[in-house]
């Protein structure tokens, strides 16, 4: 278990994102392979063997997935989603920005196991610099005769688009993506359908994340059952892990799943800034409920471990927040992300978040009421299950746990009407 070069391995060489750097490492040779040597089936049975989960967040099976997509003759679509909204994440940037032609070699190879001659990457608005890279190494891609019509010479056209949103967190939402994508606004849609049989104009559609059709090279490349000797038994292969907070070196890290999730903290990103005690951490973006110093402890790095933690592995974005965190103060921050983020399309989600961050700001200035407590806790009726997307129950992961958790602080700033922390 621990650090594991295989996402990250070109990424510190210079000229990086270059193609010339890309090929002399051996890149879109698992390309060749795949279109050479390899029947499309082929490819979804070796990443069904692999044990790959969807990266971006809710860990679906990847070559199952792919399986979904129905096998007729009309037109079908890849889509990559690069639009890296979740707070705390910025792993995918890394490949954006250092790696782009692994990015687009996984793309192609997973575009023609499932049959599709286009695929798009939707790159989240603020990351201008990292579309300005991709769009250059489609091009290159393009010119070398890698990527377009009679893709390295074998008959199958392969045609990439780089597409920016507009800076919408809700657009990371597969279906919202998909809206945004066709020009209209970014709103999630009511499934069924589901975008393998009627995604992208009405067609059949796979979305992935940006790691995950990354990593389809090396599956490619190596086999299945290769990938699957990596990992746990049930958490196969390695994973980007971003870390930012309150440790000595916050950064991306590439872990093999199960690893611990001490050894991240105190080895890896070098302990907690200052000498300072570890208070809490939420381990896979902010959706996800935050756990406390004692809840990691033997907790490892895959889904099933921190599932039972009371948490989720999510996006990989490790927060961590030492003793010095006001978590009132940090829930409140959160609540009015989602708050300023939900689309307003159903009312639990927009009137949800909004009541929220109200009580929420009554607390931190001084004027919360204790009832306020069990009204914050009870908006996961409200809330769980009942919205229309992902992002009501994704507000409700750091306000559910943070109160349950930390009771005492809001109780404190209750009584006293100000931080116990100072401030």
């Amino acid at each position: 278990m621990g650090e594991y070069r295989l996402l990250l391995a070109n990424v510190d060489k210079p000229d990086s994102e270059r193609l010339e750097t890309y090929r002399k490492a051996g890149g879109y040779e698992r390309l060749r392979k795949a279109l050479f040597e390899m029947k499309p089936e082929e490819i979804v049975e070796e990443v069904k063997k692999s044990g790959l989960r969807g990266r971006g967040g809710a860990g679906f099976p990847t070559g199952l997935k792919w399986s979904f997509v129905p096998k007729t003759d009309e037109p079908k679509y890849l889509v990559c989603n690069a639009d890296e909204g979740e707070p705390g994440t910025f792993k995918d940037r890394v490949i954006i920005e250092k790696d782009p032609h692994l990015l687009l070699e996984g793309i192609a190879i997973s575009a023609y196991a499932i049959g599709a001659h286009e695929a798009f990457i939707y790159i989240r608005g603020e990351y201008e610099y990292g579309a300005q890279v991709l769009e250059r190494a489609v091009k290159e891609a393009e010119d070398a005769g890698i990527l377009g019509p009679n893709a390295m010479g074998s008959g199958y056209d392969i045609k990439i688009t780089v597409h920016r949103g507009a800076g919408a967190y809700v657009c990371g939402e597969e279906t919202a993506l998909l809206n945004s994508l066709e020009g209209r606004r970014g709103h999630p849609r009511i499934r069924p359908p589901f975008p393998a049989s009627k995604g992208l104009y009405q067609h059949p559609t796979v979305i992935n994340n940006v790691e995950t059709l990354a990593t389809v090279p090396f599956i490619v490349e190596k086999g299945g059952d290769w990938y699957a000797s990596l990992g746990t038994e049930k958490s196969k292969g390695t994973k980007l892990f971003s870390i930012s907070g309150h440790v000595n070196k916050p950064g991306v890290y590439e872990l093999e799943l199960g690893t611990p999730f001490e050894e991240l903290i105190y080895d890896i990103a070098g302990g907690i800034r200052g000498g300072k005690k570890l208070k809490a951490v939420i381990p896979g973006g902010s959706s996800t409920p935050m756990l406390t110093a004692d809840e990691i402890k033997g907790v490892l790095l895959d889904y099933e471990s921190l599932q039972a933690a009371g948490s989720m592995l999510g996006s990989g974005a490790v927060i961590v927040m030492d003793e010095t965190t006001c978590i009132v103060k940090a829930v409140y921050r959160m609540a009015k992300f989602y708050a300023h983020e939900s689309c307003g399309q159903c009312t639990p989600c927009r009137e949800g978040t909004r009541w929220m961050v109200q009580i929420l700001e009554r607390i931190v200035n001084g004027r919360g009421r204790m009832e306020d407590l069990d009204i914050l806790l009870d908006m996961k009726n409200i809330m769980g299950g009942n919205c229309l997307c992902p992002l009501g129950d994704a507000a409700l992961g750091p306000l559910i746990s943070g109160v349950t958790k930390f009771r005492e602080e809001f109780e404190e700033h209750i009584k006293t009407g100000r931080c116990p922390l100072g401030g």
